[in-house]
């Protein structure tokens, strides 16, 4: 039986405030299997970034397990899991956390950069993915140069160019315009469905969770199944 892509058992952070601990997300478990999209809802302050930063890698949990293609990613030292996360995840943010200083192509190539590929090749695979998001025309264009949507698909390519077993989204609808969202929506879904990529979004937007195969919602610090 195959492992799950990406998995959370027994998970917990809680933060301490003076002599107060408080418990943001309590015994949390989800498994997200190969091709599957997850949407996790939750009210504002449920914790539903602070979930999406640990399965990702980017926060520790008070306790619980992470595990990425059947591996914990914090019993790894911080090279191993940083190379577990260029391999095997990618990111798309509400604010895209591009880099201004390089130009739409630079920008999606960075991954495959990090990972050491070969120039050409990296360059090659830009290319295409950003064609594959309607960019052809944007290839050399810097930020400033960009709209919000272009710049979030720019962000979406970037996830998907070192073709990772699952992208964890936060809201990346949240900041754009209703009819640069749902092309940006769209295109998510369509790239996705064409890949078999897992992945995990979180959004405050009831329609568009509707669209994902499984909605988890954050409530009083637990993760509850709602479809």
């Amino acid at each position: 039986m195959n492992n799950p892509v990406i998995a959370c058992h027994g998970l917990m952070r809680s933060y301490t405030d003076g002599a107060a601990t408080i418990e943001v997300l309590r015994h949390m478990d989800l498994e997200v299997n190969a091709g599957e999209m997850v949407a996790i809802v939750g009210s504002s302050g449920s914790g539903k970034s602070t979930f999406l930063h640990l399965l990702g890698g980017l926060d520790r949990p008070t306790s619980g397990r992470v595990l990425i293609n059947g591996k914990n990613i914090y019993d790894l030292g911080e090279v191993d899991k940083c190379k577990l996360r260029n391999e095997s995840l990618g990111f798309v943010y509400q604010f895209h956390h591009l880099l201004p200083e390089f130009s739409a192509v630079e920008n999606v190539g960075m991954p495959l950069l990090i990972r050491g590929e070969n120039p050409t090749f990296i360059r090659d695979k830009a290319e295409h993915l950003l064609k594959q998001v309607g960019l052809e025309q944007r290839l050399e264009h810097r930020l400033g140069q960009l709209s919000g949507g272009e710049r979030q698909r720019v962000a979406i390519a970037r996830a998907l160019v070192a073709e990772p077993l699952c992208v964890l989204a936060d809201e990346p609808t949240g900041n754009l315009d209703p009819q640069n969202a749902e092309r940006v929506l769209q295109l998510f879904f369509d790239l996705q469905a064409a890949r078999k990529t897992s992945v995990v979004m979180v959004t405050h937007d009831t329609n568009i969770a509707r669209r994902a195969g499984r909605v988890m919602r954050i409530e009083g610090g637990r993760l509850i199944n709602v479809s």
